[in-house]
């Protein structure tokens, strides 16, 4: 819309100067902008606009769209001919032949440069998806190569190792005991990788605090107001956060919690409030460092007795990660490269030159228009005036970057002051000055004070006594400069706001694969190699039975795949594998279970994240307790299906509330529209996760303990 109002402008001075035929011309013109370009219509134009100069005696300059138009087509270099014949024209008119030339050349930029620019634009928008596949596809291959290298390996070597502990029985209990150290720090290492894949960003943990605030009873508010990624400090706020909401469960008072987050210049700050505390005793930061980051950390009471937690962070401290959330290893992150400890997001993307062809463009207007100017001047006044003229067009191009109200201040003095000087010349200034006007206001101000600088244009012309067609022609070369300077500094605007929106659009989905990468890591990768773990100890202990290794030497091949899910091979899980697997996990730590074969008939995407489910929340009964039965149950209710996996030997203290496994499955539930929950009821913990209707599903699944002389857990519980 900008362009055509753009063309039309351009159109009517020549429809004002007696030549209708303009019109015809400017329909041609919105042809070519639709992409319409046929040799015929270039043909048209070619005949309307010679027959309209020519014929018609009307200024040459309307030849400028037809070099324009050329310039859009393999015939461009039929364009400076274009322009050579304006100038004989005009000359054999006797007119003034620079000033002709000028004027066609600088129609002809006008056309091309608004014509590409919209074009560009649209390429832009519509290869920002393409961009984003191309940056995550990149980042998926950065992945693969990293931890086929660390991870990869030590799958490799276990495999290895149980194959050769099977062949060769005697040194059996040395190649377990070697497979044992290497699983041991492969799981380490995976567990590394994670926290630090998910170091760069807060948004999982504002995911996981309102999920646990909200399933513990709490009204939560959560207003993210920074962009992601933000680095390694974004582990330190997550840090905070999670001792902050874990400090509000803990007491179990509150009633409101808000959670917010901004950016102030180059920091990024967190704020959590709640209405829970009595005092300004509030939970302990110590291990954080944030003063080491750059950062600050506040605590305490507000006047209306609320508690405040807030830590501001530099956007990219060059910092190490806090305790815990560092990794070793080969399956870091690479936080700590030779990039000077930081990850570039996202890589440099082509293309990127159409925002330099935008202002080189306006540069090569702004400067047409005011040679234009310095042509009708006296020697004597050409050097002052292209002074001023070459301030203006300095604070023209400082407008594409934003409003500079002292830039807008300097052009109006150049514009009003030198009039007496420079004489009727100078009104044309005034149409520099409308252009930024126009971006610098909202419009219920910008079109009434542009309409005022055009107005001032009539109004000084009358003043110094100018014939009324010579007036007019002022006035309407006012009005049209200022949407030419208008039209083409929010184009270039435009495409730099496309660029940085695509750009950001790169960013966020290289931070979304880092993260899935981080949950994947987590959640299948880590569980299997805590099982593999877990099955060397027990088989060392047993004294190597072959079915031992064996279940070793499948686990690994099996984590093999895991690998390569977290490398971005899409990989879907079995939700009767995953009880099969743990009802042998959990028996070879000793846990009585019972596991009966299933196959719900549910939607692949549902199967995958309940596997999901399960493989955590049995990680969580071998790491966090000391269980003795475990109680998995599915049934359809009218609010889902629901996995609920309960076990007893809870330690006391360990809630798992802010934990990172939690965490992943409360984001991968979020995309199927469900939940997760946990209770603690003594030394006894349930996890419920809830996923809506989406397939049919059997009216009820149990995987119930086998007797014991101990109490049973009830299926049925909390």
């Amino acid at each position: 819309m900008i362009v055509v109002v753009v063309l039309a402008a351009l159109a009517s001075v020549y429809v004002v100067a007696g030549a209708p035929i303009a019109l015809a011309v400017l329909g041609v013109q919105v042809l070519y902008l639709l992409k319409l370009r046929k040799w015929w219509l270039l043909a048209a134009q070619a005949a309307l606009v010679y027959t309209t100069s020519v014929a018609g005696g009307v200024s040459t300059g309307i030849l400028g769209f037809l070099a324009g138009a050329l310039l859009l087509t393999r015939a461009r270099v039929l364009a400076p001919l274009v322009v050579a014949s304006a100038a004989l024209i005009d000359a054999a008119r006797g007119g003034a032949t620079a000033d002709a030339t000028i004027t066609v050349v600088l129609v002809a930029l006008v056309v091309f440069g608004l014509t590409r620019l919209v074009e560009r634009a649209g390429e832009m928008h519509a290869a920002r998806l393409s961009l984003a596949a191309a940056a995550v596809g990149a980042e998926r291959l950065r992945l693969a190569a990293e931890l086929n290298d660390g991870l990869g390996r030590s799958l490799e070597v276990i495999v290895d190792g149980g194959r050769r502990a099977l062949a060769e029985p005697d040194g059996a209990a040395d190649v377990l005991a070697s497979v044992t150290a290497t699983a041991r720090a492969a799981l380490a290492d995976a567990r590394a990788a994670s926290a630090n894949y998910r170091a760069t960003s807060l948004a999982p943990e504002l995911v996981t605090a309102r999920a646990m605030l909200a399933a513990a009873g709490i009204a939560v508010e959560v207003r993210g107001g920074h962009t992601e990624p933000l680095g390694p400090g974004g582990a330190l706020l997550a840090s905070v956060l999670r001792e902050a909401v874990t400090d509000v469960l803990r007491r179990g008072t509150a009633r409101l919690c808000v959670i917010e987050t901004s950016e102030q210049g180059d920091r990024v700050r967190l704020r959590v409030v709640d209405d829970g505390h009595r005092t300004a005793e509030g939970p302990g930061f110590d291990g954080l460092r944030l003063e080491e980051a750059g950062g600050t950390l506040a605590t305490g009471l507000s006047p209306t007795g609320r508690f405040v937690v807030e830590a501001t962070l530099p956007r990219s401290p060059s910092i190490e990660a806090p305790p815990g959330e560092t990794g070793a290893g080969d399956a870091r992150a690479p936080e700590s490269s030779a990039e000077g400890g930081r990850r570039r997001f996202p890589p440099k993307i082509a293309g990127d030159a159409s925002y330099a062809v935008a202002v080189t463009v306006l540069a090569a207007v702004l400067v047409g228009f005011s040679v234009k100017a310095l042509l009708q001047l006296p020697g004597a006044l050409v050097v002052p005036a292209a002074a001023c003229l070459a301030v203006i067009v300095v604070m023209q191009l400082r407008s594409v970057n934003g409003r500079h109200m002292v830039a807008l201040g300097v052009m109006a003095v150049l514009t009003y002051a030198p009039v007496p000087v420079f004489g009727p010349v100078w009104l044309g200034a005034a149409g520099f000055l409308a252009g930024p006007v126009l971006l610098a206001f909202p419009w219920r101000a910008a079109w009434p004070t542009a309409a005022a600088i055009v107005a001032s244009v009539a109004g000084a012309g009358m003043l110094f006594g100018l014939p009324a067609p010579v007036l007019a022609n002022s006035t309407i070369s006012a009005l049209v400069t200022g949407l030419v300077v208008y039209a083409l500094l929010r184009l270039a605007q435009i495409v730099k706001e496309l660029q940085a929106a695509r750009e950001s659009l790169a960013r966020s989905a290289i931070v979304e694969e880092r993260l899935r990468a981080a949950r994947d890591l987590h959640d299948l990768l880590g569980h299997s190699l805590a099982a593999i773990l877990l099955t060397c100890e027990l088989a060392r202990r047993l004294g190597c039975p072959p079915e031992r290794v064996e279940e070793i030497v499948a686990m690994a091949e099996g984590a093999r795949a895991d690998l390569r899910s977290v490398s971005g091979e899409q990989r879907e899980l079995s939700l009767a594998a995953e009880m099969e697997s743990a009802r042998t996990v959990l028996s070879a730590a000793g846990i009585r279970v019972t596991v009966e074969p299933v196959e719900p008939n549910l939607p692949a995407e549902v199967e995958t994240v309940l596997g999901a489910v399960l493989r955590e929340a049995v990680t969580n009964v071998l790491r966090h307790s000391e269980a003795r039965h475990c109680v998995i149950t599915m049934r359809a209710d009218e609010s889902g299906l629901r996995l609920r996996v309960r076990n007893d030997g809870a330690r006391p203290g360990e809630t798992r509330r802010g934990s990172s496994g939690i965490g992943n499955l409360t984001t991968r539930l979020a995309a199927l529209d469900g939940r997760l929950t946990s209770h603690v009821d003594g030394d006894r913990f349930t996890l419920d996760a809830c996923v809506p209707h989406r397939a049919q599903v059997p009216a009820r699944i149990r995987i119930e303990p086998a007797p014991d002389r101990a109490a049973p857990l009830d299926p049925a519980g909390p």
